[in-house]
């Protein structure tokens, strides 16, 4: 019996998306409502993301503007971006909140750089992992009698092969994001 991949292949597709929202926080020059994704402030009592509290929209290619549903957060939304790794100040008008992107300076671009492979690293011990548990089950598998030792062998090779496909669209993936950051 040949062991089951899908599990774990979905395991890998799920750390290639987890790097892709990860990326999603990195902002390259232009404005992106999703570098407040992680962004949250205290709203009676609990912890709650500002995007669920706010109308977040790009007024021009480098500044969003963000407009909470309830006047009354706007000094806490404000204090919640300055505290975050945004990297940005924002500017509050009494009924809006604004964040202009400046433009991103050469030693900033690489320094981004360097956070995207970070990622991308990350990703990839990730799906490391999951090779290493994919190939434990395998080993325990023939151990019980449940898998031959050449029916282990071809699994431990397609677990392999699909490593190797996973880590080569976080390549990919890592490339097209430094590509992009380093654009001017």
């Amino acid at each position: 019996m040949k062991l089951n991949t899908k599990d774990f292949e979905t395991r890998m597709e799920k750390a290639l998306q987890v790097l892709g929202s990860n990326f999603d926080t990195i902002r390259a020059g232009q404005a992106n409502p999703a570098v407040l994704n992680r962004v949250s402030f205290e709203y009676y009592g609990s912890q709650t993301p500002l995007n669920s509290m706010a109308d977040i929209r790009l007024a021009d290619a480098r500044t969003l503007v963000i407009k909470p549903y309830d006047a009354s957060t706007l000094k806490a939304m404000e204090r919640a971006i300055l505290a975050s790794d945004v990297g940005i100040t924002p500017t509050n008008d009494g009924q809006v909140i604004r964040l202009v992107f400046p433009q991103l300076t050469e030693e900033r671009r690489k320094e981004l750089c360097k956070q995207v492979q970070k990622m991308g690293e990350e990703a990839k011990v990730a799906v490391r992992n999951i090779r290493r548990d994919a190939n434990d089950l395998c080993k325990k598998m023939e151990k019980d009698g449940e898998m031959t030792e050449d029916e282990r062998k071809a699994s431990e090779k397609s677990v392999q092969d699909m490593t190797d496909k996973y880590i080569k669209k976080i390549d990919t993936a890592i490339a097209d994001k430094q590509k992009d950051v380093m654009a001017i």
